[in-house]
């Protein structure tokens, strides 16, 4: 009889707490760089989001099954079968793609419809050598001095060598410049070169999937330094050794790297994400760079800046 008031109790106890309200937390705002006015980001599944990371049973469920690789690659095999498909329209509806920008415009499945290429003409890339363009689609927020800074605003400082693995790399980087560039789900999910040089290293680091949504990042600051990533050093004449690594996230199937050689051409594709919101993030060396003003200023006051992959984000110093 105790054992079953015992096990009745913490069934209650997790019933009450799984259903416990969530807070009140303020929107996610940006700026929109074509007519600089602030926007509210809509976030796919937020409600979902709001339970894993600001509940005590969501936080639970998070940190013991969501976070795992193979629920990432379980969901990513489901996008990417035939049946995914359906989910296409509403999606398009939903964020309001422009799907005639695409190279095709029927797909085998999420997947497929998720990693589309684009037309060429759709990302122009600005060819002068002394400009540094934005590797992808999204939004982006640059840090100066790393090593000094609190990551997004919060008590936890980002740390370069934790996130990149290697003490050498981390002092190189650290009084730089880092450029995090945020995929949602609606984006474009291919990712292009942003500098030209030399590929001398790269690097995959195993981790774990959680969300990079600025939701999650206000919980959790150390979430790069957590989520598997992988990073090439591009060698260069006019920008120094620059760094560049994609993060997974949840429910990001795979990052698939599709360059060839030791060679990068700017604006020349990269890789792509499977299905998830995404991030690719830059590291510059001290002094080699200079960020265009709308960007330095809108992320000097917490804001990130919409971005397409090509256009200038910027200058040699």
């Amino acid at each position: 009889m105790k054992r079953r008031r015992l096990v009745i109790f913490v069934l209650v106890a997790f019933l009450v707490t799984a259903l416990w309200p969530l807070p009140d937390i303020p929107p996610v705002q940006y700026i929109d760089r074509v007519d600089g006015k602030l926007k509210t980001e809509v976030i796919e599944g937020v409600g979902m989001m709001k339970w894993l990371y600001y509940n005590p049973v969501g936080e639970l469920t998070l940190n013991t099954l969501v976070k795992r690789k193979f629920v990432s690659e379980i969901y990513g095999r489901m996008m990417d079968k035939p049946e995914s498909a359906e989910k296409i329209p509403g999606f398009v509806e939903k964020y309001g793609i422009d799907l005639s920008i695409a190279q095709k415009q029927k797909f085998d499945s999420f997947n497929d419809f998720f990693t589309r290429k684009l037309k060429p003409e759709a990302r122009p890339v600005d060819t002068c050598s002394a400009v540094v363009v934005s590797p992808a689609d999204g939004k982006i927020f640059i840090l100066s001095n790393v090593a000094d800074e609190d990551f997004y605003i919060k008590g936890v400082r980002f740390n370069i060598t934790k996130f990149l693995n290697d003490s050498v790399l981390g002092e190189k980087y650290g009084d730089g410049i880092m450029a995090i560039v945020r995929l949602a789900p609606p984006d474009y999910h291919r990712y292009h070169f942003p500098v030209t040089g030399r590929i001398t290293k790269y690097v995959k680091i195993k981790g774990d999937y959680y969300s990079v949504s600025p939701l999650a990042l206000r919980k959790i600051a150390e979430i790069f330094c957590m989520n598997e990533r992988e990073y090439t050093i591009i060698s260069t004449k006019q920008f120094g050794d620059v760094a560049m690594a994609e993060v997974g996230a949840t429910m990001v199937g795979s990052i698939i790297q599709t360059y060839k050689g030791s060679y990068a051409e700017k604006g020349a594709e990269k890789g792509y994400f499977k299905f998830g919101g995404s991030t690719v993030v830059l590291l510059f060396e001290k002094n080699e760079v200079v960020f265009d003003g709308d960007i330095i200023k809108n992320s000097a006051k917490g804001y990130e800046t919409t971005v397409k992959a090509g256009e200038r984000i910027a200058i040699m110093n």
